[in-house]
């Protein structure tokens, strides 16, 4: 089963994501979730991002919030609305949200 989980806060999920079962899982970070995408703490990315092989963060949530697409970390494909949409018919016929 292929799986999408949409992170909307920038508190750690990781307990959380470990326990989804997934043949492929595949993480949208949205709202105050991009924070996983572009903050690091003491160097390190948010540990969020070795959680799944696929992260996508919505390029308008990061433009709110002051960050620029290509300063996100290199694991995160930064994606427009439709691009997300496109992705989701066409890849995660189940979602979640956390």
């Amino acid at each position: 089963m292929k799986l999408g989980v949409f992170v909307s806060d920038y508190q750690i999920a990781v307990d959380t994501l470990g326990r989804l079962k997934s043949d492929q899982l595949g993480i949208f970070l949205v709202q105050n979730g991009v924070y996983h995408a572009a903050l690091a703490e003491g160097g390190k990315g948010s540990p969020l991002l070795d959680a799944a092989p696929r992260v996508y963060a919505l390029r308008e949530d990061l433009e709110t919030r002051g960050f620029a697409a290509d300063a996100v970390d290199a694991r995160v494909k930064v994606l427009g609305y439709g691009d997300i949409v496109d992705l989701i018919f066409s890849d995660y016929p189940k979602l979640a949200w956390l």
